[in-house]
């Protein structure tokens, strides 16, 4: 596995260092839930001014990340192998990431599987506590009920603020977004802010 952009986890109950972890004091970002890697590589090449962070549950596409991110020659961009939740309650440092990517997540589609959603108030309030002043999360999903239940999860957390849709037409598109793109499927986005 290529060890410059894999997060290595020495202590699970400590926030990380960014200065540490990035050797620089650029921006933070997050990319919950970075997939195959697409986006994040491609967003992390360009936006050189900032250091981005991306988490993924799957060690297989963790490694894939990494690897492609080592050839890439890409030296802003770690890959953190766990549970976004728990990454966000315990390892982000109060009031230090800038924005939030949230990307085709999980909808969860079944009735009963609504809870396992991740846009619930008490993800947000954890995640909202990581954000700067003017912290930013940017929402993408193409399930339209998954959409309207994050709306009002984010609402009844009571700490972000809705904001205009961020411009989003130069951020790379995920497998996903491409996919929905050629179907001709809406894809729903919603931006929020902490004030």
């Amino acid at each position: 596995m290529e060890a410059g952009a894999l997060v290595p986890i020495t202590d699970i109950c400590r926030h990380f260092d960014w200065r540490e972890l990035f050797g620089n004091d650029h921006p933070v970002e997050l990319d919950l839930g970075a997939g195959d890697g697409g986006f994040a590589l491609a967003y992390a090449q360009q936006h050189p001014e900032i250091n981005l962070l991306a988490v993924e549950r799957l060690l297989g596409r963790v490694r894939k990340i990494a690897k492609r991110a080592a050839r890439a020659k890409v030296t802003n961009l770690r890959v953190l192998r766990l549970e976004f939740g728990y990454t966000v309650r315990y390892l982000l440092p109060p009031q230090s990431v800038s924005v939030a990517h949230i990307l085709f997540p999980d909808p969860w589609p079944k009735r009963r599987h609504w809870p396992r959603r991740l846009i619930q108030p008490d993800f947000i309030r954890d995640l909202a506590a990581a954000f700067k002043t003017g912290g930013e999360l940017r929402f993408t999903t193409d399930h339209e009920h998954y959409f309207e239940t994050a709306q009002q999860a984010v609402a009844e957390a009571h700490i972000l603020q809705r904001a205009p849709e961020w411009d989003w037409t130069a951020d790379p598109k995920t497998d996903f977004q491409l996919t929905f793109d050629a179907e001709g499927r809406p894809t729903y986005r919603a931006r929020w802010i902490r004030p």
